[in-house]
């Protein structure tokens, strides 16, 4: 085993994270520091205050993609997006989104491929 292959093993075994992880550093202006902090805080209410705040950071990525392709017509980005956020939902939630919204389209069977 690599050095790097052990350092990866005893980090996965330290944070029960099994995901790679990677340090990204942003410049940022004392002026948008408050605006940053006050989308992170937000999600992080909104996702879970047991979420890491790189977590809330990739779901405001994700919902700014998801509104901005609107715009362009990509769908896969879109699809990226309603797959992460269906994550958040309970089990009885996401069962519940199923039969409201997914299986009444099914029946219809007019949808586009």
């Amino acid at each position: 085993m690599s050095k790097e292959e052990l350092k990866d093993e005893v980090d996965k075994f330290l944070t029960g994270e099994s995901e790679a992880s990677d340090l990204i550093y942003f410049k940022l202006y004392k002026s948008q520091i408050p605006i940053i902090e006050q989308a992170l805080e937000t999600a992080a209410l909104m996702l879970g205050s047991d979420r890491s705040r790189g977590y809330c950071l990739e779901m405001i990525c994700a919902d700014f993609l998801a509104g901005a392709n609107l715009d362009n017509g990509n769908p896969e980005i879109l699809l990226g997006s309603l797959r992460r956020y269906f994550r958040f939902l309970s089990p009885a939630q996401q069962r519940r989104f199923v039969e409201e919204e997914i299986a009444p389209i099914s029946q219809t069977k007019t949808f586009a491929a």
